[in-house]
């Protein structure tokens, strides 16, 4: 994920302020050089670097420290603050026109992935009841018009094309008629890039968006090429003034610079971040959740809402329902895996959990707890229906054809069965606890 390196640096900076019962000047100003050398390591702007540090320093050592916090904590506190209003202060939210539809111009340069970005905003906006269509307006990358087809296709979102041969001004045109016809609420316009800035490009994009006059003209660029995602912004907004960035392979190993730069390079606001290669891998960017996660203090509301995405309501009422009456079955523990795997890697999800030292995950093996979850999947999938309702007629023939069919040992069909037994008996006990505390009966042994 974006800002390892940063985050282990900056975590390390702060472990050797919170020992001290009072900062010098001279304590402020040595962690505020490892701060610096750490945001430009991490390819963020050199400008934007030397007037964050200016405005935290002033603030550091200029103010009186609240009677609640360390010394420590009260610089973590300002830096914290100070991140937070270089990435934009608030999330900004897609504008909608007060009078349908609502145009939206996609812009950026090739491989920054427009097309992909197209679909993924298509489906964010579907979510909110929005009826959408898509434009396909780049004629020149071979099997872009098919890509964002297929695509609309996987989405259900109606693309509209003329093909490869028509002038892109044109096809935008058409295409926003088009929506007015068929009363679509937003119209996505995906428009073709270049290798490089060039006076061609920007003359056609200036074009289509002084036919269409698009609501929000959306720079979409690719955060692991860093300070130059950020020149790319400039350039752009500069000659299209752009009303917003999206930033894609944010989950990329990259250093994250064009996170923390661009607002503050551009003016103009990230409104979104590609975290994945799913199409409901898309996330509104919220700068204090990017703070708080650059910082290593986790970020808890985005994980529940994940969860709130992918965990379906009903099936975990009924799951709950059949842990109080010890009906918790291996199929309900396959449909609960099932579930985990939608909101994301083990590793990135971890990370959002607040007060964790992310640096010592490094010591934990995460992949090979991913490969021990597969292992359980194809234990459990390689069972009959009546085998995962009813694990105790799982006798030695059966144990057999289970470790045959995933690929496994009978060693680990047992473990698997043994630890599914535990942890029913577990839950059988957790839950006549929670009956017992309901009635009022429940009570401590100590209190005998």
């Amino acid at each position: 994920m974006a800002f390892e390196g940063l985050t282990h640096k900056l975590q390390e900076t702060f472990k050797k302020l919170r020992g001290k019962g009072k900062l010098t000047e001279k304590d402020v100003k040595e962690a505020m050089r490892e701060v610096k050398l750490a945001l430009l390591e991490a390819d963020v702007n050199y400008k934007v670097v030397k007037d964050f540090i200016n405005s935290v320093s002033q603030r550091a050592v200029g103010q009186e420290v609240m009677e609640s916090l360390t010394p420590g904590q009260h610089v973590i506190k300002i830096v914290n603050e100070e991140l937070i209003m270089l990435m934009g202060g608030r999330e900004s939210k897609i504008n909608i026109s007060p009078k349908p539809p609502t145009v939206i111009m996609l812009v950026g340069l090739q491989g920054a992935g427009k097309t992909t970005m197209a679909a993924k905003l298509a489906l964010h906006l579907k979510k909110s009841n929005k009826s959408i269509l898509l434009v396909a307006a780049d004629v020149y990358r071979p099997a872009a018009i098919k890509q964002l087809q297929i695509l609309g296709g996987q989405i259900d979102v109606p693309v509209f094309t003329l093909g490869d041969r028509a002038n892109p001004v044109d096809i935008a045109k058409a295409g926003v008629e088009n929506a007015k016809k068929n009363a679509k609420d937003v119209v996505i316009i995906d428009t073709a890039g270049r290798l490089h800035i060039d006076q061609e490009l920007m003359e056609e994009l200036q074009n289509i968006k002084s036919e269409v006059e698009p609501f929000e003209t959306l720079l979409v660029v690719d955060a692991m090429t860093g300070q130059d995602a950020v020149n790319v912004a400039q350039s752009f907004n500069e000659k299209l003034d752009i009303t917003g960035v999206i930033l894609t392979k944010l989950d990329g190993d990259t250093r994250g610079g064009a996170a923390i730069s661009v607002k503050a390079v551009t003016g103009k606001p990230i409104k979104f971040a590609g975290v994945g290669e799913k199409l409901s891998d898309l996330e509104i960017f919220y700068p204090d959740r990017m703070a708080s996660r650059i910082l290593g203090m986790g970020d808890i509301l985005s994980l529940i809402e994940k969860a709130q995405q992918t965990i379906d309501e009903k099936k975990a009422l009924e799951m709950q329902q059949k842990l109080e009456k010890h009906e918790f079955t291996l199929e309900d523990f396959l449909d609960q895996m099932s579930q985990m795997k939608k909101m994301g890697p083990l590793k990135d999800l971890i990370k959002m959990i607040p007060g964790l030292d992310t640096s010592k995950l490094d010591d934990i093996d995460l992949n090979e707890n991913e490969k021990e979850m597969a292992r359980i999947e194809a234990i459990i999938k390689s069972m009959t229906k009546e085998e995962r309702k009813n694990p105790s007629i799982i006798n030695s023939s059966r144990k057999k054809r289970i470790a045959k069919g995933s690929g496994t040992t009978i060693q680990d069909v047992n473990k698997l069965l043994s630890n599914f037994e535990q942890a029913r008996k577990m839950m059988k006990q957790f839950a006549d606890m929670q009956k017992h505390m309901k009635k009022g009966k429940f009570k401590f042994p100590f209190f005998k």
